[in-house]
């Protein structure tokens, strides 16, 4: 168990460092001047004077040969330091740590919503005998994967607040705005994990334990619930990991969309006004906190597969 741990961990500090690494080279060592770049701010940066953008390039250390920005960069990063914003002059972490807990909210109601509406639809279709049942049930996946996030988010506006009036349209000042931002999430991760979690069912319910389970005599119900469901929830377990970087990244349209502040509007904010140290901050928080997600996935898996604890992959197989 301890080398699975740290192999994990291992795997995990090296996505970090690759996240940062790549976020640097786009941001700042792809062709033309990041500092022109940020004295634009979306705009025209002729307006800029050559001695404010040579005071720009001292300030960021970009007048600094490009290893020495690197190792002097990722030293800072790895204390929290991502430097000041461009345009509000205020530190990147700060900025980070004022928008994270509205996007965290929307996160974790976004997963209550999608696990069990997903898992059931799953179960459910499954485990009817009636053929139009399943098919309408495992059909509706399909669907909510296919359907663009923010065309569902205006679909929602457009019912259940403009027309019928049920629940505010924008804002984040109540659990009532919380519910559509949340709904528009989660019908994609929970289709997603419905189909996932369907497919496994399918193949446990074909292996030969389950004929064994019925010959001893337990019910249709419990070989469905405890004996498949068990062994076919590591793959949707998997899913659950990816879906934390699925709801991070529609965060940024469904935030725009209902107006709510969180991480997701702060990066539409400054992806728009090229303000290069939140954006990079950005990047690698995300890819900490999707970092973190699967790494609490892989920690659990051996709970569902004690196999997965050894050294090797031949063990598994074996």
């Amino acid at each position: 168990m301890t080398t699975y741990i740290v192999r994990r961990l291992a795997q995990a500090v090296f996505v970090l460092w690759a996240a940062y690494t790549l976020s640097f080279g786009v941001l700042y060592l792809l062709p033309g001047d990041p500092v022109t770049v940020m004295a634009a701010g979306g705009g025209d940066s002729t307006s800029a004077t050559p001695e404010q953008l040579a005071s720009l390039r001292t300030r960021y250390g970009l007048d600094r040969p490009v290893a020495e920005q690197y190792a002097t960069r990722l030293g800072h990063a790895l204390h929290g330091d991502f430097g000041a914003s461009v345009h509000t002059g205020e530190p990147v972490g700060r900025m980070i740590a004022d928008a994270a807990p509205a996007t965290l909210e929307l996160t974790a109601a976004t997963l209550a919503l999608a696990l069990p509406l997903g898992a059931g639809v799953a179960l459910a279709g499954t485990y009817t005998r009636r053929r139009w049942a399943a098919q309408l049930l495992l059909s509706l996946p399909s669907a909510g994967v296919a359907a663009p996030t923010f065309w569902t988010g205006l679909v929602l506006i457009q019912f259940l607040s403009f027309r019928w009036g049920l629940l505010p349209a924008f804002g984040d000042g109540s659990a009532a705005s919380l519910l559509l931002p949340a709904v528009t999430l989660a019908l994609p991760a929970a289709a997603l994990i419905a189909q996932v979690f369907a497919k496994s069912l399918r193949t446990a319910l074909a292996e030969p334990y389950i004929g064994t389970a019925v010959a001893k005599g337990a019910s249709r119900l419990r070989v469905h619930l405890s004996h498949a469901a068990r062994n076919a929830a590591l793959a949707p377990l998997t899913v659950v990991g990816v879906l934390v970087g699925q709801v991070l990244a529609g965060s940024v349209v469904v935030e725009t969309v209902f107006s709510r502040n969180g991480i997701g509007r702060l990066t539409a904010t400054a992806v728009s006004a090229q303000d290069i140290p939140v954006v990079q901050g950005l990047v690698v928080s995300g890819a900490c906190a999707f970092v973190l997600a699967n790494l609490a996935v892989d920690l659990l898996h051996p709970v569902f597969d004690p196999r997965l604890t050894a050294t090797g992959p031949t063990a598994v197989a074996a």
